[in-house]
């Protein structure tokens, strides 16, 4: 079994499936864009300086960009 990762650890190019969330406090907004369990990622780019986090989501093929604090709540596992 692959350890969890939150998503603001993983590097551009990984290739991840998110698992679950290591709190509540994420807002309902994380799910209607498609951060749901079992949602297949991938890390597109990173910006500098602690930066936003842009991740294409496969099942609808979206790109969304997200605060490092926000992917740190994030957990998933690598593919």
């Amino acid at each position: 079994m692959q350890q969890k990762i939150s998503l603001d650890r993983l590097k551009k190019g990984d290739k991840a499936i998110i698992d679950s969330f290591a709190s509540d406090i994420l807002p309902a907004k994380f799910y209607e864009l498609g951060f749901a369990p079992g949602s297949v990622i991938i890390v597109k780019h990173k910006a500098p300086f602690n930066g936003p986090i842009c991740v294409n989501i496969q099942h609808d093929d979206s790109l969304i960009a997200i605060r490092k604090t926000e992917a740190a709540l994030i957990l998933a596992r690598k593919i």
